[in-house]
Formats: structure tokens, C-alpha cells, sequence
């Protein structure tokens, strides 16, 4: 199974460029998950209540815990 992963714009590209490399692998790995992974564990993927289909997408790092939706 392989789910689709959709950004907005150029608002995650933008960010995720900021980012140095050792956060830009942990942001890649858990969109590997979320693509490919039939089930995701809720501390990586969790849907919002009263959206139309909006996810936020955790990453956890040494310093900061990184959402994005």
C-alpha cells in the first residue's frame, strides 16, 4: 500500500530546505512510513478532528519535536 503524502504550496519545501541534514533524514524517514507502512504509530501521524482530511506529522528530534500538517 502506498498512500499519497500532498503539501501546500511551497511552504513544507521552504522549511524542510532550512532544515540541516540530520533533520531532513528523520523528516524523510517518517514520510517513508506514512507512504508505505500499513499502519503508523499515533506519535508519528495523528488526523485532526473537525478537518477535511488534515494530518499533523510528528518528528521527533534531540532538540524539538517538529509538526507538520
Amino acid at each position: 500500500m502506498e498512500r499519497k503524502v500532498i503539501a501546500y504550496k511551497n511552504y513544507f519545501l521552504n522549511f524542510y530546505k532550512e532544515q540541516d541534514n540530520k533533520v531532513q533524514e528523520k523528516i524523510e524517514y517518517v514520510l517513508d512510513l506514512i507512504r508505505y507502512e500499513t499502519r503508523v504509530p499515533i506519535k508519528f501521524l495523528k488526523f485532526l478532528d473537525s478537518t477535511d482530511g488534515i494530518y499533523e506529522v510528528r518528528v521527533i528530534t534531540t532538540f524539538r519535536s517538529i509538526r507538520i500538517l
